[in-house]
């Protein structure tokens, strides 16, 4: 588990109305970061933010979080 996950999902948490219903996973894309960032419909608008400025801010931090010069991809998607 890399830093910028756990600030993903810190954020994300704190955001959602249900905190349960926030999961973030995460991949080793090489020398990239993919978290994927799954919420709940109710909740989705609250991730992306007006003009996505929460969802830039969400990437923003969890690059700055990284330890090493890696690049990180942080992608918000609806759960069923």
């Amino acid at each position: 588990m890399s830093r910028s996950r756990d600030v993903v999902e810190v954020i994300a948490q704190t955001l959602a109305d249900r905190a349960d219903n926030v999961t973030v996973a995460e991949r080793d894309g090489g020398d990239v970061t993919h978290i994927e960032l799954s919420t709940a419909g109710h909740d989705l608008g609250r991730m992306i933010g007006r003009q996505g400025r929460t969802a830039a801010a969400i990437r923003t931090l969890a690059e700055l979080a990284e330890s090493d010069e890696r690049r990180v991809s942080v992608d918000i998607v609806d759960t069923p």
